[in-house]
C-alpha cells in the first residue's frame, strides 16, 4: 500500500543547499541559489521545495515566512548554528559580487526521513559547489541526489563562489548531475584546473558534455549570449539589452525557468528562449525573486 502512495505522489521540483539572506545596499531579501531556482520553477505551476536548513533564531523564522509569502514550500530543519548572510556589494553595471559568511545553518542540512522522501519524488533537482563546502551538507546532497529516481534531472549549477571548492567536489558533482550550467569564468577556471586551457568555449563544453555523459550542458556568458549544448545539437541566443536593477538571481531564474521548461515537453531551444527572456526580466527588478509576469509563464 505504502508504495502505491509513494508512485500516486506529484513529482516535485527541489532547489537543494543554501538559504540565505542577501544583504544589499537597499536592504536584506531573501536568496539562495538553490531557492532562487526554486521558485522560478514554482511560478510556472510547479509543485518545488527549497531544501536546506535554518538556525533557531529570528531569521530563520523570517526565512520562512519570506519563502512562503513567494508561494514556495519549504524543507528546512533547525540547526544549532545562524541563519546565513550574504553581504553583496554592486558595481556600477549592477553585477553583484559576494562575501558569504561561514558557519551557517545551511553548512550543516541533516539528511533526514522528510528530506529522503522528498528525494524520491523528485522530478528535477538544482544542486551546487557552494553547500558542499561543508562535509555535514556535503553528505547530505550525495544522499539526496543517491536516493532521486533514475530519470530525475539532476542539475549542477556549479555557481563557484570565493575559494569554497574544489577540484574533488566538482568531479563528484559531474558524476552525479545529468545537466550542467557554468558561465563563462567559471569554465576558465574549470579548463585550467582540469587542464584544457587553450580550447576554445565551444570545445570545451564538448568535452566536458562527452566526458561526464552529460544530457545537457548550458553555458551563459553575460551580455555575450547564453548556449545550451545537447547531444548532437547546440542552441545560441544573444542576450536582450535592458536596463539592469541587479543581476541577483538572473542565472537562478534563467535555470528555473528552463528546466520547468524542458519537464512541460518544451523543445531545448524553446525552453532556451524562455529562460533568456525570464533572465533578462529579473535582471531588471531588484533582488532575486520578483514575481514573473504571466507573458513570461505561459
Amino acid at each position: 500500500m505504502e508504495e502505491l502512495k509513494a508512485k500516486q505522489s506529484p513529482a516535485v521540483i527541489v532547489g537543494l543547499g543554501e538559504a540565505l539572506w542577501d544583504c544589499l545596499p537597499e536592504g536584506r531579501k531573501i536568496g539562495g541559489a538553490p531557492a532562487n531556482f526554486a521558485y522560478h520553477a514554482s511560478q510556472f505551476g510547479y509543485e518545488a521545495y527549497a531544501v536546506s536548513a535554518i538556525g533557531h533564531d529570528k531569521l530563520g523564522d523570517e526565512t520562512l515566512e519570506a519563502l512562503q509569502e513567494n508561494g514556495l514550500n519549504t524543507l528546512m530543519p533547525r540547526v544549532d548554528y545562524p541563519t546565513g548572510q550574504v553581504q553583496v556589494t554592486l558595481n556600477e553595471e549592477g553585477s553583484a559580487s559576494y562575501d558569504i559568511k561561514e558557519g551557517s545553518a545551511w553548512d550543516n542540512i541533516p539528511f533526514t526521513p522528510e528530506i529522503e522522501a522528498i528525494a524520491q519524488r523528485c522530478k528535477a533537482v538544482c544542486f551546487g559547489s557552494l553547500a558542499q563546502r561543508n562535509e555535514v551538507s556535503r553528505s547530505t546532497i550525495y544522499r539526496f541526489l543517491d536516493s532521486t529516481p533514475s530519470d530525475c534531472l539532476r542539475i549542477f549549477d556549479i555557481n563557484l563562489r570565493q575559494n569554497f571548492y574544489s577540484k574533488d567536489i566538482i568531479c563528484e558533482s559531474l558524476k552525479r548531475c545529468n545537466i550542467l550550467k557554468i558561465n563563462d569564468e567559471e569554465l576558465v577556471i574549470i579548463g585550467r584546473m582540469f587542464g584544457y586551457p587553450g580550447l576554445d568555449i565551444e570545445n570545451k563544453c564538448w568535452l566536458i558534455l562527452g566526458k561526464y555523459n552529460l544530457d545537457m550542458l548550458i553555458l551563459t556568458c553575460g551580455v555575450n549570449g547564453s548556449y545550451v549544448f545537447s547531444r548532437g545539437a547546440l542552441s545560441y541566443l544573444s542576450t536582450p539589452k535592458v536596463d539592469v536593477a541587479d543581476t541577483v538571481g538572473a542565472g537562478d531564474s534563467f535555470t528555473g525557468s528552463f528546466v520547468a521548461s524542458i519537464l512541460s515537453g518544451k523543445p531545448t531551444a524553446e525552453a532556451h528562449r524562455i529562460g533568456v527572456n525570464v533572465s533578462a526580466y529579473v535582471c531588471t527588478q531588484q533582488g532575486a525573486m520578483p514575481k514573473l509576469p504571466s507573458s513570461l509563464t505561459k
